[in-house]
């Protein structure tokens, strides 16, 4: 349930992301990568609901990969907003989705 729950809502997270880089900085890129990553961990999360195992590990992929890459952009522009917000939340949810294995 905890793996579900966070998944979901760093999917959701991601969206709102990327809608909101959009609106910004009219940056297609973050838009895209945003609904991107964000629809496949709600259906890793969705996936994860109904009892199916490549959801939890679709969720996780995505997660980490992410993880990986607002480090990236944390360590190149030092800027918390949006960058290290993405990154902790990552953590966070990378870690509700591992408890979730265990």
């Amino acid at each position: 349930m905890l793996g579900t729950i966070a998944a979901i809502a760093y999917g959701i997270l991601a969206i709102v992301g990327g809608v909101f880089g959009y609106a910004k900085a009219k940056s297609k890129p973050s838009l895209i990568s945003g609904l991107a990553s964000g629809i496949l961990l709600v259906i890793g999360g969705i996936g994860q609901q109904q009892g199916t195992s490549w959801g939890l590990w679709l969720s996780v992929i995505v997660a980490v990969v992410l993880i990986i890459v607002f480090a990236i952009r944390l360590a190149k522009t030092r800027k918390f907003m949006p960058a290290g917000l993405m990154l902790i939340a990552g953590i966070a949810a990378l870690i509700g989705m591992l408890i979730t294995i265990t």
